[in-house]
């Protein structure tokens, strides 16, 4: 760490929910001192993955890969969609769902839930819920 310090530098930041410019310490950056892309991470990636010996299929080969492990992992531990779709950082609820429906656990479809209301309705019985 001391031969490489952390580089400042100015990042857009939205986690208030407005854009504002700040600047901050990077941890991790390229030999020539520049932030690490998505494109770096996937380039060093690959080497992980392979020094791991991990899969090859190219599914699993970039750094796109970790993103859905992170977003997987939410959903199949019941986290809240929105919350999902603001960990993602997707700008719409339907980006999320669209992406993902397939992983969010299924419930037991009810069947006949209007038929049941009306009967109670009939009988007397006004609970509803």
């Amino acid at each position: 760490m001391a031969n490489y310090p952390p580089v400042e530098i100015e990042l857009v930041d939205i986690t208030s929910g407005s854009a504002v410019r700040r600047k901050v310490p990077l941890m991790f950056t390229t030999v020539h001192g520049n932030p690490f892309t998505d494109r770096t991470w996937s380039a060093e990636w690959i080497k992980w993955r392979r020094a791991a010996g991990w899969p090859e299929d190219a599914q699993y080969s970039g750094f796109h890969a970790l993103r859905h492990f992170f977003a997987t992992t939410l959903i199949t531990n019941h986290v809240d969609p929105k919350e999902v779709q603001r960990a993602l950082r997707h700008s719409t609820l339907q980006i999320t769902l669209e992406t993902y429906v397939h992983f969010w656990p299924r419930r037991e479809r009810r069947r006949g839930v209007v038929g049941e209301v009306l009967k109670s309705v009939a009988a007397g019985r006004w609970d509803c819920t």
